[in-house]
């Protein structure tokens, strides 16, 4: 059926890189968000493509180091992070819908959402 599949998460030291990805399944990808949650904290937007033009969107605390990328196929969505810090551990979540966010906090028009990929940035 209809899902949202994030693979790529896991352990990390601090100033490494990891590409997450959310694959579709039974879905057409319009805007394609990437939310996390870190311990104790609200789940926040990290950016979003629109997949059908390219178009992006990053909150202003990712952008520079969080880059969204879609494959040739427009089926998949990645989430490139680069030097990695121990606040950047976080719960991963990606999420399709009919537009991008506004804000951080903004979840309106999300109409599926991925179960979540744990990052652990630590030393």
């Amino acid at each position: 059926q209809l899902q949202l599949v994030e693979s790529g998460g896991g352990l990390v030291q601090p100033g490494e890189s990891l590409r997450l990805s959310c694959a579709a399944s039974g879905l057409v990808l319009d805007a394609v968000s990437w939310f996390r949650r870190a311990p104790g904290k609200e789940r926040w937007a990290i950016g979003c493509i629109r997949v059908r033009t390219d178009s992006k969107w990053y909150a202003g605390s990712a952008e520079g180091r969080f880059t969204i990328s879609s494959d040739d196929a427009k089926t998949t969505v990645f989430l490139q992070m680069n030097d990695l810090t121990l606040e950047d551990t976080a719960e991963y979540y990606c999420a399709a819908g009919f537009r991008c966010p506004s804000y951080a906090g903004d979840t309106y028009g999300i109409e599926h959402w991925g179960k979540g990929i744990l990052v652990t940035v630590s030393s």
